[in-house]
């Protein structure tokens, strides 16, 4: 029997997942819960051996800091990233700190079920990139590296100043980058394509702790 924790913090997500879970032989839900900080603790008291965790949940809590917790503590729990944010430093991460599987919640490459059997198994699924969503005129995999280390302090209130200051560089060069995705996506300004990007989940901000 394969003991399962749901991390979402959606609850019609949480349900649907629920639901898989519950109609598949051989697997037994043991919490479902809306928030990460609490799924070290569960991992500690019960017996699970899968988890599904979803990236941005209750409070802001980040999954893939509880995710690297658990993994350090008991490497033995296979660990699903299931999410719909789509910045590329997610699926980079989701390697880095050991999770066995990651699968985008609007992905036709597969269903959830397919990638929770292979991990089960022993495998690892990681799409070879994010899916690619519209910013304005412009697709998400138009973006350099450079442009989304830029835009993920845009969306988290940062001046040009401040940008510059946490990436080493001239505000001049994130002033440069900026202008560069403006006429990419065809917005009027910063605030409009931080607006696009945070509503398109291309870039989320969230609690690391």
């Amino acid at each position: 029997m394969i003991h399962v924790l749901i991390v979402e913090d959606q609850k019609l997500v949480r349900s649907l997942l629920e639901s898989y879970i519950q109609s598949e032989e051989g697997y037994r839900l043991v919490a479902s819960i809306p928030g990460a900080a609490e799924a070290p603790t569960l991992c500690d008291t019960e017996e699970i051996d899968l988890i599904l965790m979803d990236v941005q949940t209750a409070q802001r809590e980040n999954g893939l800091t509880a995710a690297e917790k658990i993994h350090k503590a008991h490497p033995e729990i296979k660990i699903v990233v299931v999410t719909s944010l789509i910045d590329h430093e997610i699926l980079k991460r989701a390697k880095a700190i050991g999770v066995d599987s990651l699968w985008y919640k609007d992905s036709d490459e597969g269903t959830l079920m397919q990638v929770v059997r292979s991990t089960v198994q022993g495998g690892h699924i990681f799409p070879d990139a994010p899916p690619s969503v519209k910013i304005g005129l412009a697709t998400s995999s138009e973006f350099t590296p450079a442009e989304m280390r830029v835009l993920r302090l845009l969306v988290r209130g940062l001046s040009y100043s401040g940008i510059a200051k946490e990436l080493c560089v001239e505000p001049s060069t994130v002033k440069y980058h900026v202008i560069n995705m403006l006429q990419k996506t065809g917005l009027e300004n910063k605030l409009q394509l931080a607006i696009a990007a945070t509503e398109a989940r291309l870039v989320v901000d969230f609690t690391e702790e």
